[in-house]
């Protein structure tokens, strides 16, 4: 294993054996966490080349089962957001996509260094079932054309095992690393297409538009070799996206947007991206795709369908907890809020205990962060910026230096 380290540490191009023996062997116990975070560390400061990326996708697709979704009938279109703070779109875009008639089948993740995971945020109401075999998927969808489930234990393990790693080792920000993990699951999910939002600011992996271009670039060279049309959308996660960061709290602004009662950036997003959607599920335009998801979303068919889905899934909305331990982080100058550091309130989200610092980790589901102010937004000395949902940890001082105000 050291000659490989040393191999990439150079910068020199690994073989399709010398990946195996390394990821292959780190999912099999036989090497400890200590050499495959040097490796890791090695791809994430000297990146791979693209026979690499497309070796270590196969052998990440072929490290467990893959999912046949051809009893399902239509176009099964799956959607990954590379991730960002109080990235919710998943739990909105899915019922109106579903309302709409597309099946929406899809594995999620869960919390990744300071951004959130749709597993955490479904998995804070109450007996929500998660771990959904491949068969109750299928089922599911035929029933109510949704289903979010966990990556389950026999679809690409090898990034299930890399990626808890990855979250503590200072290693997420790799564009190969992010393109092969997101590509993986998707070609082994068996979605006929495939809708990738990849985000680009403070707040994301990806800190630059042209790193998050060339990410999406990449993810389109993998899906052309599995012969799959990937549609990718580029978009901003230099503020947090919506009024709320943490797993509770972003369920309840999820309903909100689903019963059309929340009109933000957040809201214009999802319809954006259910739009992508339904265009590529149903063969239509944008535009007709568009008036059919803003259809279902003003009439509350896609809020039943929320209910439906959590039903099915047996979560139980109504135990859905909130802290009640609350502080107010306030204005200490007037003037316009320019920005709100996405990075940094994902990193308070995390302290909070809304996220993991650890992969051993557990979650507290009723912290997090209401944010209460929008960018452009006039502020007077005393205003509340946010409010903090607490539990046993408490803040740091000087919250409200992340809301720049001028």
């Amino acid at each position: 294993m050291n000659h490989i380290i040393n191999k990439k540490r150079l910068g020199q191009e690994l073989t399709r054996e010398e990946l195996s023996k390394s990821f292959g062997g780190y999912v099999d116990g036989n090497i400890p966490d200590y050499q495959m975070s040097a490796l890791l560390m090695a791809i994430c400061l000297n990146g791979m080349t693209e026979r690499e990326i497309l070796d270590l996708t196969d052998l990440f697709i072929q490290s467990g089962e893959q999912l046949d979704l051809s009893i399902i009938e239509g176009i099964k279109v799956d959607k990954h957001s590379t991730g960002g703070v109080g990235d919710k779109t998943t739990m909105v875009i899915g019922p109106l996509v579903a309302s709409c008639g597309v099946s929406f089948i899809k594995m999620s993740g869960r919390g990744l260094g300071h951004t959130g995971g749709t597993i955490d945020k479904l998995e804070s109401i109450p007996d929500f079932r998660a771990d959904l075999t491949p068969e109750e998927m299928i089922d599911q969808v035929q029933k109510i054309h949704l289903a979010i489930a966990d990556q389950t234990a026999d679809l690409v393990p090898m990034d299930k095992k890399i990626y808890a790693l990855r979250s503590v080792t200072g290693t997420v920000e790799s564009i190969p690393l992010i393109a092969v993990s997101v590509m993986s699951k998707k070609i082994a999910g068996g979605a006929d297409k495939i809708l990738l939002d990849v985000k680009f600011g403070e707040g994301a992996f990806m800190k630059t538009k042209e790193e998050a271009e060339e990410l999406a670039e990449l993810m389109k060279k993998i899906g052309d070799h599995y012969h799959k049309e990937v549609r990718t959308l580029i978009t901003d996660m230099n503020t947090p996206l919506g009024n709320s960061i943490g797993n509770s709290l972003e369920v309840v602004e999820a309903i909100r947007i689903l019963k059309n009662e929340e009109h933000n950036v957040l809201t214009e997003l999802c319809i954006e991206l259910a739009s992508n959607i339904v265009s590529m599920g149903k063969e239509l335009s944008l535009a007709q795709a568009r008036k059919e998801v803003e259809t279902v979303l003003q009439d509350g068919s896609a809020y039943q369908k929320f209910l439906e889905f959590v039903k099915a899934q047996h979560g139980d909305l109504a135990r859905l907890e909130i802290s009640t331990k609350k502080q107010n982080i306030v204005a200490h100058k007037a003037g316009i809020l320019k920005a709100i550091d996405a990075f940094k309130m994902g990193e308070l989200s995390v302290m909070l205990g809304a996220g993991r610092k650890t992969k051993e980790d557990s979650i507290d589901p009723k912290v997090g962060i209401m944010i209460k102010k929008q960018l452009n937004d006039e502020i007077q000395v005393g205003d509340t910026l946010c409010t903090l949902y607490l539990g046993d940890q408490e803040p740091p001082e000087g919250i409200e230096e992340y809301f720049e105000i001028e």
